[in-house]
C-alpha cells in the first residue's frame, strides 16, 4: 500500500475505517470484483476440506458476513466470518478499537458486536465464494445458558458453512474464557458436536493459557473428535509497547503477539501429539512467518491485523512466498511441510 494512502487511512478513527473497508469490499464483490487477479493455487486438505491455499482470514474483520466475495477476491483460501451470536448485540461502548502504529499492533474490546445469527447466516448463504467459508459463533454477553447459545449458532451455521468455529477465546465477553477448561469445555464440545451434523467443527482458544490448560484442551479436543484447533486469539498480556494507546484494555493483536503465538502453537502441537490439525493465528505478516508456523505444526494460517499495516495485497504475497519456500526446501505440498 502506498505510504500516502496508508497514512490517510490511519488518520481516520479505526472503527470508522474498518466499517468503510467492509462497505468497499462488499460493493466490490457486488460488482463482480473487477480487476482482481487470479490467486496462486497452493492446495491443501484439512479436516476433509479442500482449501485452495492455506492462508485464511481470521474472524473479526467481517463480523456480519457482508463482504465475503470481495475478501475471497483478495486471494484468501478461506474466509471466516463472525463472531455471530444468537441475538444482535451492540458490543462494548466506543472507543473500543485502537491502532498501535509504532508497534504494528491493534487493541480491541469490541465485545462480539454483530447483527445476530439470522441476518449473518442469510448473507453468508447468499454470497458467492471462491474458497472455503468458515462461520465463527459465540454466546451473547447476557446469555443465561452459554452452551445453548453455541448450540444455536452451530445448528444455524451447519447448512451454510464449510466449517464452523466455536469461539471461546475472546477476552472481551466476561467469563467466556472460563469455557476453556474442565467439565464446562467437555459439556460444550459434546453439545456442539451433536449439533453440527456432518459440518467440520473447529475450536478457537486463547494464547493466554498455562501448561495445564493446554493439556486439558488437547485431551478434550481429542476425546470429542474436534476437527481442528484454532490457536489462538488476542492476548490480554502486554509485552513492551511504544504506542500512546498501549495501556488501553482489551485484546492485543499484531506483531507483538508473534512470540507468544509461536510458543503456544508449539505447546499445543506437543500436547495433541499431532492428533488434531492446528490453525495458527497471531502476528503472521509474511510468507516467511506463515512458513515458520507450518513447519512448527500448523496446517493452516490466518491473518487479520497485518492487513492494517501490509495492505490488501498481503494474502497473495504470503501464498506466493510460501510456494517459493516450499519449493526451495523440496516439499511437494503444504501438508508435507507441516511439523517437518
Amino acid at each position: 500500500m502506498p505510504s500516502l494512502l496508508q497514512r490517510a487511512i490511519h488518520a481516520i478513527d479505526p472503527e470508522t475505517a474498518h466499517v468503510a473497508a467492509i462497505r468497499a469490499l462488499s460493493a466490490w464483490g457486488a460488482t463482480g470484483t473487477p480487476l482482481a487477479s487470479r490467486a496462486m493455487a497452493l492446495p491443501t486438505r484439512v479436516a476433509g476440506i479442500d482449501f485452495p491455499n492455506p492462508v485464511g482470514l481470521a474472524a473479526g474483520l467481517d463480523k456480519d458476513a457482508r463482504a465475503i466475495t470481495g475478501l475471497f477476491a483478495l486471494g484468501f483460501g478461506s474466509v471466516e466470518v463472525g463472531t455471530l451470536t444468537p441475538r444482535p448485540q451492540p458490543g462494548n461502548p466506543r472507543p473500543r478499537l485502537f491502532r498501535l502504529v509504532e508497534d504494528r499492533a491493534v487493541i480491541n474490546r469490541m465485545g462480539f458486536n454483530n447483527g445476530g445469527l439470522a441476518a449473518g447466516i442469510a448473507r453468508a448463504g447468499a454470497a458467492r465464494r471462491a474458497g472455503v467459508l468458515g462461520i465463527n459463533v459465540g454466546a451473547n454477553k447476557d446469555a443465561t445458558d452459554r452452551v445453548a447459545d453455541y448450540v444455536a449458532g452451530v445448528t444455524a451455521a451447519a447448512p451454510v458453512a464449510d466449517y464452523i468455529t466455536i469461539n471461546i477465546s475472546s477476552p472481551n465477553t466476561p467469563g467466556l474464557r472460563d469455557l476453556q477448561q474442565g467439565a464446562a469445555l467437555a459439556e460444550l464440545l459434546a453439545a456442539c458436536m451433536a449439533a453440527r451434523g456432518a459440518t467440520p467443527l473447529f475450536l478457537k482458544v486463547a494464547p493466554d493459557l498455562d501448561a495445564g490448560m493446554i493439556d486439558g484442551i488437547a485431551r478434550a479436543a481429542i476425546d470429542a473428535r474436534v476437527d481442528a484447533l484454532v490457536m489462538g486469539n488476542t492476548t490480554v498480556s502486554r509485552p513492551p509497547l511504544d504506542a500512546r494507546d498501549a495501556g488501553e484494555t482489551g485484546g492485543l493483536s499484531g506483531a507483538p503477539l508473534r512470540d507468544l503465538a509461536r510458543t503456544r502453537l508449539a505447546d499445543m502441537r506437543r500436547a495433541t501429539g499431532a492428533a488434531v490439525p492446528l490453525i495458527a493465528v497471531g502476528g503472521i505478516d509474511s510468507g516467511a512467518e506463515a512458513y515458520a508456523r507450518i513447519r512448527a505444526g500448523a496446517s493452516l494460517v490466518q491473518v487479520y491485523t497485518a492487513l492494517v499495516y501490509e495492505g490488501p495485497g498481503l494474502p497473495r504475497r504470503i501464498v506466493q512466498d510460501l510456494a517459493a519456500l516450499l519449493a526451495r526446501d523440496g516439499f511437494a505440498s503444504v501438508a508435507a511441510a507441516v511439523g517437518a
